[in-house]
């Protein structure tokens, strides 16, 4: 169903208020059936837990218009086009800004191939090489754009579409020396970010972005990493993820080559080539958005709100131990939770934890 002009405003908005999160995203979006109706209730919703205010509507207009100048595509969740494996991430993110051609999205499969920004030259070649494979055998081949492994492989997957996620908006085009490379992804592939346009990456984005790479596909192949490595956290995403996770070995005496051994060691699928990749989807898989955990919304008054409070640490707690801990319904203490990470009194996490 395409969703109302009103109603992407309202979504956008929604995102982009301080302690809405993908989860507390989706949460209202259950409690309240709509992004519009979860707006018109926000005041009520903040007012007896904290003091919270939407994200301004001037500010919304302005991201809108920012993507309008560069000629990028805003996708939200919901939309008939937002990418399905993406949808099978618990949760998935709210917003993605896409410039090129976001029909690599979902045209055909998705595979990641990431690794070390200083890499060496056999491992630049193997990730060319592979990643060109891969784009013949009618992979999308989705990488960050970083230096090194990341950049060899939309060089090599450029002929057949190739998607970079990064982790400022779809213009912040680093590192700076990939600037040509950008251009050429904007005109044969793909950008996506879930930054706003004009946004400058941070360290905490790339966490944000790396989980997205490993979101988008079926499964992520890392060609050189040390054993404290970004691509070996894209990696751990995509096993939490259900992917499939592949390495290319290397030799012991190159630290680039621990991180991919190491992956080998711990049940990752060894990947000398694309027939290894394609041996390991010889049966074919589909994924599906996992089940959704909507409870019935009930009003919590005042006091069970503050009795939920105070039950909370920092360590996360399942949300339905909480109900049992307070003899409260767990519809009201979802919605009592809801509120209360509204205005930062709680922390909504994956799989129903909760924290303070």
């Amino acid at each position: 169903m395409t969703l109302t002009a009103g109603e992407r405003f309202a979504r956008l908005r929604l995102a982009r208020t301080d302690r809405v999160g993908p989860v507390a995203f989706r949460q209202l979006l259950q409690r309240f059936g709509s992004a519009e109706a979860a707006v018109e209730a926000w005041p009520r919703l903040t007012a007896r837990v904290g003091d919270a205010g939407l994200c301004p509507s001037a500010e919304v207009q302005s991201e809108l218009d920012a993507g309008a100048a560069i000629g990028a595509r805003l996708i939200l969740l919901g939309d008939p086009d937002y990418p399905p494996a993406l949808a099978a991430v618990d949760p998935p993110p709210p917003v993605l800004w896409t410039l090129g051609d976001p029909e690599l999205l979902v045209r055909r499969p998705c595979i990641a191939v990431v690794g070390a920004r200083v890499a060496s030259a056999g491992g630049l070649r193997i990730a060319r090489g592979l990643a060109a494979q891969l784009g013949e055998a009618g992979w999308t081949v989705v990488s960050g754009l970083a230096r090194g492994i990341d950049g060899a492989a939309h060089e090599g997957a450029l002929p057949s579409g190739t998607v970079a996620v990064l982790g400022g908006g779809v213009d912040d085009v680093y590192p700076p020396d990939h600037a040509d490379l950008h251009r050429r992804l904007v005109l044969e592939g793909c950008v996506v970010s879930e930054r706003p346009p004009g946004a400058r990456a941070q360290a905490k984005d790339f966490p944000r972005r790396n989980r997205i790479i490993a979101g988008l596909c079926r499964g992520v192949i890392v060609v050189e990493a040390e054993l404290r490595s970004g691509s070996l956290i894209t990696a751990r995403q995509a096993a939490d993820q259900g992917r499939e996770v592949f390495a290319v070995p290397g030799s012991p005496l190159d630290p680039r080559s621990r991180g991919t051994n190491d992956l080998i060691r711990n049940g990752a699928a060894l990947c000398e080539g694309v027939d290894d990749v394609e041996r390991a989807f010889s049966t074919l898989r589909t994924l599906s958005e996992p089940p959704v955990d909507a409870p019935d919304y009930e009003e919590p008054d005042d006091a069970l709100i503050e009795q939920v409070a105070a039950l909370l640490s920092p360590t996360p707690t399942p949300r339905d131990e909480l109900a049992r801990a307070v003899g409260a319904p767990a519809g009201a203490v979802a919605a009592a939770l809801l509120e209360l990470s509204l205005v930062g009194r709680a922390t909504l996490l994956p799989g129903g934890l909760v924290s303070a």
